[in-house]
């Protein structure tokens, strides 16, 4: 491969996530070529959104390579995140985490240490008066909750 100009945007090879014994996502690979245009089709929990995560550097892939443009994710993903631009058709939200366990997901994902992620949570829960929320699982929120944590987790 020619890394100053590669022939693939993309290329996943053998991409796997684990989350503790749950596998996500399962030795996965695919390449987009340039100007291409790719997306995921599939059943609700298989995978399309771990996968998403991964290539646009929010999740480190537990096995498995990454490229963007001929770049590996693993080494250069703040580099390669200042690039991407990605647009999800849901809220980046996890249905089976609390609000708050989002929250902390989310906070560790931007870099925040654990107490910026408890100060900041404090305050956007009581910005949005969220604080009735913050046990309860995201999945049984009503839309415009979820809004408004969607809202947080990217603030």
């Amino acid at each position: 491969m020619n890394i100053d100009n590669p022939e693939y945007a993309i290329e996943v090879n053998h991409l796997t996530k684990e989350f503790g014994e749950f596998t996500a996502v399962n030795d996965v690979s695919f390449n987009v070529r340039k100007g291409e245009i790719f997306g995921f089709l599939g059943a609700n929990g298989a995978g399309k959104t771990t996968v998403l995560r991964m290539l646009i550097g929010l999740l480190r892939a537990t096995k498995g390579d990454i490229l963007i443009n001929g770049i590996d994710i693993r080494y250069h993903v703040e580099e390669i995140k200042k690039t991407i631009g990605y647009m999800s058709q849901k809220f980046s939200l996890y249905n089976d985490l609390t609000a708050i366990e989002n929250m902390r997901f989310f906070g560790g994902v931007y870099g925040l240490s654990g107490k910026e992620i408890r100060e900041r949570s404090d305050e956007l829960f009581d910005q949005f008066k969220l604080q009735p929320l913050r046990k309860k699982i995201v999945g049984s929120l009503p839309i415009g909750w979820k809004q408004k944590l969607a809202f947080c987790t990217t603030d």
